[in-house]
């Protein structure tokens, strides 16, 4: 007995839409494999989306490598890309591309062009480029307009025999969202982290050194600035024209000019970190409603210097330790800090008479002693001395005698914390 018509034509109607959701399946994605003396960008165009094109160890010489779909580009045993000093050596123009594993170099050098080791074009979201040396680029990676992007890993160098103006930032970020930028290493270039309009970024575990600034951010919003190193710089870390940022747990030392700059920033939080040795630990300058606490800042030569009406901020349990100068402060009025909770500073002189831990009488930054030592630097040779002393306290008790300062109406007798008292920089022979 023949099957019914009906039941025929269901059976072929699903045989068809199986054949046709089988048909638009992708297909297994491929590895390519890429030796010295074959065209890479011949490689990578042959690539279908989702392929992987390894590039064995050699030397290839690229002009804009582009790729322009989304596949991975792996090094093995870490195969050398030049670009002959000429455009980009790798331009990404597709979005969930991963570069890893290779060594960058020999980008352009036109300012004009921003020629990048690796350019992330407008567009391209989600790229990962990780475990790379990145070397003699005019800019090490540029990424604009490309959000969700990750930078981990790396090693970017730029170019060391030009002054710092005439080199690109080692990584630019420019109009993204939520980037990650993690346990990189970057040096000798203008500024080792240019963030511009960025938001919702991630910055951790980064060693910035030898640059500009370790790092520059400007008009850029709800990023996290963490365990980061910015070392041996002109200045360490910049925040410019910024809002409702977290920097915590980083080491800003050994910096030419500052540690950190906060200028114009509003509604932010500082904490935890170790600002140590450098010409100004922290560049306070228009900042209002952030708060400062649990940082140690050390062995500076102006451990704050705070202007242009920064106030309203909340400052609490830091370590003020060892400074030549506490504070420098520049203001029409006292600015009070620690009036919840107070912080620790080394050249406190007063007494606490109750046994509580905090100093019965406050903390004045700029007295008329400070001005002093700062006009006459040999007077430091009498600071303990009963005539100092006593020039201190006639400074309290005459207030006709006294300018604006910071207060600190509960200063703390010991530090928050003594084991960070001490600290070294890692290049410290005694560390």
């Amino acid at each position: 007995m023949k099957p019914p018509r009906a039941l025929l034509n269901a059976a072929a109607a699903a045989l068809a839409l199986a054949l046709s959701l089988w048909a638009a399946l992708p297909a297994a994605a491929a590895t390519v494999q890429v030796r010295p003396g074959q065209d890479l960008q011949a490689a990578v165009t042959a690539a279908a989306a989702g392929d992987t094109v390894e590039v064995q160890r050699g030397f290839y010489r690229v002009n804009t490598l582009r790729i322009d779909k989304p596949l991975t580009l792996r090094g093995l045993d870490r195969p050398t890309l030049s670009g002959g000093q000429q455009g980009d050596t790798i331009r990404v123009t597709a979005p969930d591309v991963v570069i890893e594993g290779l060594i960058v170099r020999d980008s352009g050098t036109s300012l004009k062009d921003q020629n990048a080791g690796i350019y992330i074009q407008p567009g391209a979201h989600r790229a990962v480029v990780r475990y790379n040396d990145l070397t003699y680029n005019l800019f090490g990676l540029w990424i604009e307009k490309a959000n969700d992007v990750r930078v981990e890993h790396n090693t970017i160098t730029g170019l060391r025999d030009v002054g710092s103006s005439q080199r690109g930032n080692g990584v630019q970020l420019y109009n993204t969202t939520g980037a990650r930028i993690e346990g990189n290493q970057i040096s000798f270039v203008r500024d080792a982290l240019y963030v511009d309009v960025s938001h919702h970024a991630v910055f951790r575990g980064n060693k910035l050194h030898h640059s500009r600034y370790g790092t520059h951010y400007m008009n850029s919003y709800y990023n996290l600035w963490e365990d980061n190193d910015t070392y041996l710089n002109r200045g360490g870390l910049a925040l410019m024209e910024v809002r409702d940022q977290v920097v915590r747990n980083n080491r800003a030392w050994g910096n030419a000019d500052h540690g950190i700059m906060l200028r114009t920033l509003q509604d932010s939080v500082v904490e935890n970190n170790v600002v140590a040795e450098n010409q100004r630990g922290f560049f306070i300058y228009d900042v209002e409603y952030a708060t400062l606490r649990g940082n140690l800042v050390t062995r500076n030569t102006v451990g704050v210097h705070l202007s242009a009406g920064s106030t309203r901020n909340v400052v609490e349990g830091n370590d003020f330790v060892g400074n030549r100068e506490q504070v420098r402060y520049v203001g029409a009025r006292d600015e009070r800090w620690g009036t919840q909770g107070g912080n620790y500073w080394s050249n406190y002189l007063g007494w606490d008479r109750d046994g509580n831990g905090v100093g019965d009488v406050p903390y004045e930054a700029n007295d008329m002693v400070d001005r002093l030592t700062w006009r006459h630097p040999a007077i430091k040779l009498l600071l303990a001395s009963p005539a100092v002393q006593t020039l201190r306290l006639v400074g309290q008790q005459f207030p006709v005698l006294r300018v604006p300062t910071v207060v600190d109406p509960k200063p703390h007798m010991q530090p928050f914390h003594p084991e960070r008292s001490n600290w070294r920089d890692p290049q410290s022979s005694s560390h």
